[in-house]
This record gives C-alpha cells, structure tokens and sequence, in this order.
C-alpha cells in the first residue's frame, strides 16, 4: 500500500488560489497544504483552514515572491523593498541570519494566527538550497517541524514530511492519468508526498504568477481522481526519520 499526501502549495496567494485549494481538499483528493504568509491571501487562507481542520497546513516559507514581513533584512529585498526573484536570487548574497530572522518571522506569525503547523516547504524549493541548510536545520529544531524533501532526498539533519517527495505533477506532467501511474512504481509501504498548484483563477494569479491557467487544469484533475486501491490518502499528517 502507498501512503499519499497530496500538499497543495501557494495557499494564501490569492482568494483564487485558496478556494481551489479548498475545493481540492473538500471534493478532490488534496490532504495537504502550506500557507505563504507574506502574501495578499494570507488572512483569507487562515480563515478557510480554521473552518477546514481536516486539512492538514504547514508553512511555505516564502524568499522569491512579495515583501518580507520584517524590514530589517536588506540582503533578501531588491530595490523597492520587495523579495528578489528566483532568477535574481544568489544565495552566496543572502545573509543567513538575515533569512532566519525572516523565516522565523513568517513561522511564528503561522502560529500567532491559532493554527498548528505539521511541516514547512518553501516557494520554488529555495529551503533545498545549499547554502541554507544551517537555517533549515536551526528552524525544523526549534520548532520541531518535518521538512519536504529534496525530491528522493532527505535534507541532513532534519525529519522528513515523507519518504520520497515527487515534483512532476506539474504542467504537462500534470495528467488524468497520473495517480494510476503512480500506482504502478515500486513505491510499496513508502509515504509519498505529490507536490501540487491547484487553484481557480483570479487577477492576482493572472499578473503575479507564470504558473497560472494551468493550475485549473491541475484542480480538475484532482477533483475527478478516484485513486487505485493500493494508494492510501492520509488523513493525518505524519513525521518520518531520513
């Protein structure tokens, strides 16, 4: 039996993308999600999950997308106060008590809001980013949270969201068809978590992102899934060792 968490990323983007990440959790096969907290959603998220404890809601710290919550951190902004983007990023300019402070930051204003955080991701993978693994490390300890893995690798020094983490259900990846694949690889008593963007859309999500008419797509089929008998949906979320 796989054992499947299916984490819908980018909640708190817009009201958009919330609402398909809800929808996704309500009528599809979504169990999972983590919440952007620098963002123009962020309050609406909250109020959805606090109406929707079956979903499990982690954090996703955000370094490539909006404004930090601190003004403080002048390494990770460009010149109009806004985080640089992924393309901009070097993360050998990054100054890592900078990105603590601002990553801590969006943790703990997670916890102020009343929700219980299960695990924190990040916006385009940067937590896998080598140079920030003494963050990761520091931050996944002192608030003693799982972290997503680096695809089919652990990050050292911290426990896992799962056993293997997989990123292809993403634009023309993102299939039908995709779940009874996945039922056929040698993932058997392995906990597998599918990255996934589902969301209806909105302007904010039209303007703001590239990755954006195909998270419907996404949403569609996460709604119509009816997953194989040998893939088990979790409803708790769960903390293995790497």
């Amino acid at each position: 039996m796989i054992k499947l968490i299916v984490n819908a990323d980018d909640f708190g983007y817009s009201r958009g993308v919330n609402y398909g990440i809800i929808d996704s959790h309500l009528f599809g096969i979504v169990n999972s999600t983590t919440i952007m907290m620098n963002m123009e959603g962020t309050g609406h998220a909250i109020e959805l999950a606090k109406k929707n404890p079956s979903l499990q809601v982690g954090i996703h710290l955000v370094l490539t997308c909006g404004k930090p919550l601190l003004q403080d951190v002048p390494s990770l902004i460009d010149e109009k106060g806004h985080f640089k983007t992924l393309a901009a990023l070097n993360s050998k300019d990054i100054c890592l008590s900078e990105l603590e402070k601002e990553w801590t930051a969006q943790i703990e204003s997670f916890i102020r809001s009343g929700l219980k955080p299960n695990h924190f991701d990040s916006h385009h993978h940067v937590h896998t980013i080598e140079e920030f693994l003494p963050v990761v490390q520091k931050l996944a300890k002192k608030f003693n949270l799982p972290v997503r893995l680096n695809g089919l690798n652990g990050i050292e020094g911290v426990k896992g969201y799962s056993d293997i983490c997989l990123f292809d259900f993403y634009g023309p990846t993102a299939t039908a068809d995709y779940f009874d694949k996945l039922s056929k690889k040698d993932l058997d008593e392995k906990t597998v978590e599918i990255m996934c963007h589902p969301a209806y859309m909105d302007n904010l999500l039209l303007s703001g992102s590239s990755y954006n008419t195909t998270r419907l797509e996404e949403l569609d089929i996460l709604l119509k899934t009816k997953l194989p008998t040998n893939i088990d949906l979790l409803t708790n979320g769960i903390m293995k060792s790497v």
